[in-house]
C-alpha cells in the first residue's frame, strides 16, 4: 500500500520484520538498529555468523536489551 515497487515492499517488510522480532525479545531498538548497522550483515556471512546478529543470540540479548 505505501510501497512504490515491488522491491519497495520487500524492503518495507524485511523492516518491519526487525522491528517486530526486536520488540519480541525486548530489545531496545535503536541500540539493536545501531548494532545491525555497525555489524553490517551481507550476503557472504556464514549462517553462524548471522545468527550472532539475530534478536535471540545472547551477545544482542546482553548489548541491546531493555534496561
Amino acid at each position: 500500500m505505501f510501497s512504490d515497487s515491488p522491491d519497495g515492499a520487500t524492503a518495507n517488510a524485511m523492516y518491519l520484520t526487525i522491528v517486530e522480532m526486536a520488540k519480541a525479545y525486548d530489545l531496545n531498538l535503536y541500540e539493536y538498529l545501531k548494532f545491525l548497522l555497525e555489524h553490517r550483515p551481507n550476503e557472504n556471512m556464514t549462517d553462524e555468523e548471522l545468527d550472532h546478529l539475530a534478536p535471540w543470540s545472547i551477545d544482542v540479548q546482553e548489548q541491546c536489551s531493555i534496561k
